[in-house]
């Protein structure tokens, strides 16, 4: 155990904090230049000046984070001027001036959240303001003063896409605060366009459809899975339909005639658990023509006692569908408590090469889209069926339609 110790700690680039005789000292390595010209990798050891204790650990944590950021941004300085307490932690070192409870980021946060809550969703407020609000908790420092030190520890720890994220909502948080005159000024101002995003990290949300037959092998799979068969339907709507999932897991039989399917609300994640939202994502409901296709699939699960409040589709228990549940279980698959990985159906589908490449189930929907397009069905249709502008269309999917040719005109 020893031995991997000391690997990793002499690994260039790899920061650490360690107790030296009951104080803490940042030891790391990283590439120099010697008075010869050539490139050594030198064992670099600064003291904190702080005691190894919770408070003592935070702000050593501060400095770390610090020279990680400018050795992976290629701005460290070997002097360790900048890094040493007496410069880099006059921010974080207590003044003769208290400090107010408004200038507690924490604390700006939790009034800044109560002011949002009526005015946003309860899938925002309870998903993405507490994660934000996680991310606040765990900082070594609260204290606006500590604005780059907090930046810093964000960009240190986070990937740059959630480092951007959350800077961009403490500055919103900021701004409110300064017209609220809780606070004089706004420290983190701009901080989050310095954030560069990785293309690796935008990927993620790259309009990359199933070919109909992968969609057609991911229905069959459903279809005949003896664990996730009552899921195939709601797989076959959203490949159908180009829904957004939130909008089928709405779906009550109410919405349901033999000519259209309306959609006019959504589920979301509330602070108590699942809840129906009343209205779509850019309008207030819109009217899907049911064709002979959709019509076998909704006579498939619909009994003559079906009461018009209920869910057409429903989980295993018979509750609201969990669409997290469904992807990190039959979609995608998940580890047990042994830790054994238990692939879901797409994910087996990849590996037996039925399947090029795993995809979230979004991608039904671009492949729904996308399959129009080839089909030559005008966009401003496309867009009505499934909630997009027809710029939208054109800009995101057209793009993507493979064989285009120029006419001859």
């Amino acid at each position: 155990m020893s031995s991997k110790k000391s690997s990793n700690a002499s690994k260039p680039g790899s920061v650490q904090i360690k107790n030296s005789n009951g104080r803490l000292q940042i030891v790391f390595s990283h590439p120099v230049t010697n008075e010869a010209g050539e490139i050594k990798t030198k064992r670099f050891y600064l003291s904190t000046k702080h005691d190894d204790t919770p408070l003592g650990r935070q702000q050593a944590s501060i400095i770390a984070a610090k020279i990680q950021r400018d050795i992976d941004y290629g701005e460290f300085d070997a002097t360790l001027a900048k890094y040493k307490p007496t410069a880099s932690l006059k921010t974080v070192t207590p003044s003769s001036r208290s400090t107010t409870p408004t200038q507690d980021l924490e604390k700006l946060w939790e009034q800044y959240t109560q002011f949002k809550k009526p005015q946003i969703s309860p899938s925002t407020y309870a998903v993405d303001y507490r994660k934000y609000r996680n991310h606040i908790t765990s900082l070594p420092t609260k204290n606006l003063d500590d604005a780059v030190a907090i930046r810093d520890y964000l960009i240190a720890n986070l990937t740059p896409n959630a480092a951007k994220r959350t800077l961009t909502n403490i500055n919103a948080c900021c701004n409110w605060a300064m017209k609220s005159k809780l606070i004089e000024s706004n420290p983190f101002q701009e901080m989050a366009k310095d954030i560069q995003i990785p293309k690796s990290e935008t990927t993620e949300y790259k309009i990359n459809p199933f070919t109909p037959e992968e969609r057609d092998a991911i229905i069959k799979a459903f279809d005949e899975s003896k664990l996730y068969s009552y899921y195939a339907p709601l797989v076959k709507i959203l490949f159908f339909t180009g829904c957004r999932p939130s909008e089928a897991i709405a779906l009550q039989w109410k919405h349901i005639n033999d000519k259209y399917i309306t959609f006019e609300q959504a589920i979301t994640i509330s602070s108590k658990g699942l809840a129906v939202k009343n209205g779509l994502k850019t309008q207030s409901q819109r009217r899907f023509p049911v064709n002979n296709q959709l019509l076998e699939i909704l006579l498939s699960i619909k009994y003559e006692n079906n009461n018009p409040d209920d869910f057409i589709f429903k989980s295993k228990k018979g509750g609201i569908v969990d669409f997290g549940d469904f992807l990190n279980h039959a979609w995608k698959g998940y580890k047990n408590h042994r830790g054994k990985q238990i692939d879901g159906i797409v994910t087996k589908l990849v590996k037996q090469g039925v399947v090029s490449e795993y995809r979230k189930p979004y991608q039904c929907r671009h492949t729904f889209i996308t399959l129009c397009l080839e089909a030559d069905i005008d966009a401003k249709d496309i867009g009505k069926w499934v909630g997009n502008s027809p710029e939208v269309i054109y800009k995101h999917y057209a793009g993507s339609k493979p064989n285009l040719e120029v006419p001859e005109l």
